[in-house]
């Protein structure tokens, strides 16, 4: 039942918004004239202008009531975004019925164009109700396809500023429940042999340990704290602990918390402690010896096993055969630092597709084979008539997918933590904005020149006004 409610929830997400954005089509026929020389509906182009507004408005609102940094209910943020998809779907919805106004635009101004393109351009405005929803089949996918640049690079820059390693960098760390401490050695042992391994402990089931207001705690022997350091000479003392922080402060103590049985019977006593810098990207953590909470009648379990990248440098296929061979008894983690996913760009390479193939479809069947005989050329008018239509989509689809990208970039870089870090400035891929705007017309174009230029002379000529 759960896995039907999410389907069921993932189709409302995405799906329902992708078909209104798709209905765009539909408006833009509805939106052409019939005939070759009719005007655009006015009707079909106030409700188009009214739906567009509607849908700005919503998403400058989510924009407005995400653009402060801290932290924001699950529920609700998620509600936001739901909403500002909703809001830009229907923003682009409304965009349908202005591509058969700009088609005429187009072929009022054709004068101005350069030769190839005039009869080019009469002829995409001649049967607006087959050309219109192809343009706008491809105004809407260039606009999805730029709207998703721009969310994943902003969410990308705050996911890297939001990221927080789990180890050194470069360091491989094999993380366990203590009863399978010693098949994790094996394993380890065994596809890294001769590597030397640092361990790390943590108190048994039967006590307690922490660091008051320190963050997180390591215990563990010398090779643990050089691994800490990135000091292969830091000295080693039994009974005092390592602050590894960026601000070093003179030597100091820190307050520990601890019991054997009973929370109620905890104990708060200062430990002396000094303070190092980190290593740069390193860990900011505290280092505990084991002989001092040994000393103190707690027990200790090995719970991670790590190999030191200033003594061995682990690689993927390291961790691969390791997390392999131990499976879901262990967790196996490679420090890499912040990887962001590639996935977008097969889905927004995907949807580019769709706005070339609409400049395709304006152009596929010439309904004026006269024209074809005046120009003397099928195949360059084809060629302009495709550069043409997805110029008339690529552009406007640019111009309406930075404005849906840079407004959702706000609630979808949102944060639940209930200390978040505050947003970042990312850079706005114009150049991919920029290369996808000319790049689809100039496509559209060479795809053009190599269509047969055999055109059918039974195509029905649009009717008389």
């Amino acid at each position: 039942m759960l896995e039907i409610y999410s389907l069921l929830f993932f189709v409302a997400a995405l799906g329902v918004p992708v078909m209104l954005a798709c209905c765009a089509t539909i408006l833009a026929a509805m939106a052409a004239p019939r005939g070759r020389y009719g005007g655009v509906r006015g009707g079909y182009l106030f409700r188009g202008s009214s739906l567009a507004g509607m849908g700005l408005v919503g998403m400058v609102i989510a924009a407005w009531s995400t653009r402060e940094d801290g932290h924001y209910d699950d529920f609700g943020s998620a509600m936001t975004s739901l909403a500002a998809i909703f809001s830009a779907a229907v923003f682009l919805l409304g965009l349908g019925p202005a591509v058969p106004w700009l088609l005429e635009l187009l072929a009022r101004g054709a004068a101005r164009l350069p030769r190839p393109f005039r009869p080019a351009a009469r002829h995409l405005a001649d049967d607006r109700r087959r050309t219109a929803p192809a343009v706008a089949t491809t105004m809407v996918a260039t606009a999805i396809t730029i709207m998703l640049a721009i969310i994943a690079h902003a969410g990308f820059a705050q996911s890297r500023a939001n990221y927080a390693p789990e180890a050194q960098p470069g360091a491989l760390v094999v993380r366990f429940s203590p009863e399978h401490a010693a098949e994790a050695e094996a394993a380890v042992r065994g596809e890294l042999p001769g590597v030397p391994i640092v361990r790390g402990h943590l108190v048994g089931s039967t006590g307690y340990f922490d660091v008051l207001g320190e963050g997180a705690t390591y215990i563990g022997d010398q090779a643990l704290l050089r691994y800490l350091t990135g000091n292969p000479a830091m000295s080693y003392d039994a009974g005092t602990a390592v602050v590894v922080a960026v601000e070093a402060e003179q030597d100091h103590s820190v307050r520990i918390d601890y019991h054997l049985t009973s929370p109620d019977a905890g104990t708060i006593k200062n430990i002396p402690a000094i303070t190092v810098e980190p290593v740069p990207d390193g860990l900011e953590r505290v280092f505990v010896p084991m002989e001092l909470v040994r000393g103190l009648g707690l027990q200790l379990d090995v719970e991670a096993l790590i190999v030191d990248p200033a003594l061995h440098r682990a690689s993927e296929a390291d961790r691969d055969r390791l997390a392999g061979r131990l499976g879901e008894r262990a967790e196996v983690h490679l420090e890499q630092g912040y990887q962001a996913s590639g996935g977008w760009r097969y889905l927004a390479g995907f949807i580019a597709l769709i706005a070339l193939i609409g400049a395709w479809v304006a152009t596929a069947r010439s309904s004026r084979p006269q024209v074809l005989r005046r120009i003397g050329s099928p195949r360059l008018l084809t060629a302009c008539r495709a550069a043409l239509a997805a110029a008339c989509g690529a552009v406007p689809g640019a111009v309406a997918g930075c404005v849906v990208g840079l407004l959702l970039a706000w609630p979808f870089t949102t944060s639940i933590d209930w200390d978040p870090p505050p947003r970042v400035p990312f850079d706005t891929p114009w150049a991919l904005i920029g290369l996808q705007t000319v790049a689809v017309p100039l496509l559209a174009a060479v795809a053009g020149l190599f269509v047969s230029g055999r055109v059918s002379g039974r195509g029905s000529r649009p009717p008389a006004p």
